[in-house]
């Protein structure tokens, strides 16, 4: 684990608060997921690169998934080390030791392999399409607020399914509350990569990345990002109420709680705002300490009790806690 932890601390923020907390083999499955999800989004990211460069990129990428090739993958990897335009060092040493993460994914249990590949071909698929919709300079725009939707399943819904279902994987004590869970990770995906919009927007826009449409008001984005917290709340409390392990549900409450916070600090100062690091700390602490007196690892009286409105007969997270 030390060598992919290392790659974790040095390309994610929250993930890398989280991801400790989760018990093995959990914890190394989701590990090898995000960074195989990271090595995707960097080709994705990679506007410099010709539109058909950046496509060829992640179906070679896929194709790698599919099995074990060890000289191909030695091979491709120096490659894309040296020649992805990308400006995070971090990103390009995750590149360069390809060869071992692929290692490390193939060995895992059999289903999380099938579950991991299964779902990250869906993603590269979906990254593909949209790619494949940016112009001669690598811009992408999205239309209206169901491009925007289907964006974010590509890029996160999705990987809230996939997470899901590792959880599930021998834990029967959740079996009473998967179809609940799989209702509501999309949107908890969803409601995560609407926050990082609206809080990049700027930012993506000077590097040619538009993913707030013009169609699509920002106050709407805003109260959809709400209603897809409001689910993750659920999915949080869901898990708490079938008793799942600590670690578990600190893993999942973390990133809710750090994305509600910061899309209040972006609705109240703009794009670009973020918590600082006394206030992450601050929701840590106060994430660890709901748990240790098994309250909700959410703070269930800052969430609107009406159901998202793409669920079907929801319940409000205070019910689900009680």
């Amino acid at each position: 684990m030390a060598d992919l932890d290392a790659h974790l601390l040095k390309t994610s923020r929250t993930f890398a608060l989280a991801i400790p907390r989760l018990a093995q083999p959990t914890r190394r499955e989701v590990t090898l997921a995000y960074l195989l999800l990271r090595v995707a989004d960097t080709f994705e990211d990679a506007a410099p690169w010709p539109r058909a460069r950046r496509i060829e990129a992640l179906e070679r990428f896929g194709a790698l998934l599919a099995r074990r090739a060890p000289e191909e993958t030695a091979a491709q990897a120096a490659v894309w080390a040296e020649e992805v335009p990308c400006a995070w060092l971090a990103y390009r040493e995750l590149l360069a030791d390809l060869p071992a993460v692929l290692d490390a994914f193939f060995a895992l249990a059999p289903p999380a392999v099938e579950l991991v590949r299964a779902h990250m071909l869906r993603t590269i698929r979906g990254m593909a399409g949209y790619v494949a919709r940016t112009d001669g300079a690598g811009e992408l725009r999205l239309a209206d607020l169901a491009d925007l939707r289907g964006y974010c399943y590509v890029v996160a819904g999705i990987v809230g399914e996939l997470l899901t279902e590792l959880y599930l994987l021998e834990r029967p004590e959740l079996a009473a509350v998967a179809s609940r869970l799989r209702e509501r990770a999309p949107f908890f995906g969803e409601g995560l990569q609407l926050v990082n919009i609206l809080k990049d927007s700027a930012a993506d826009a000077v590097e040619g990345r538009c993913y707030l449409p013009a169609a699509v008001d920002r106050a709407e984005a805003l109260a959809l990002a709400r209603e897809d917290l409001r689910a993750a709340a659920e999915y949080v409390l869901a898990l708490q109420a079938a008793g799942a392990e600590r670690g578990l549900v600190a893993f999942n409450a973390l990133p809710a709680e750090l994305a509600l916070a910061t899309l209040d600090r972006v609705e109240a100062a703009g794009p670009g705002a973020k918590l600082t690091r006394r206030e992450v700390y601050d929701i840590v602490d106060r994430v660890n300490q709901a748990l240790e007196r098994d309250a909700p690892a959410v703070s269930p009286a800052t969430w609107d009790p009406a159901p998202h409105p793409g669920l079907r007969g929801a319940s409000s997270p205070l019910a689900l806690s009680s």
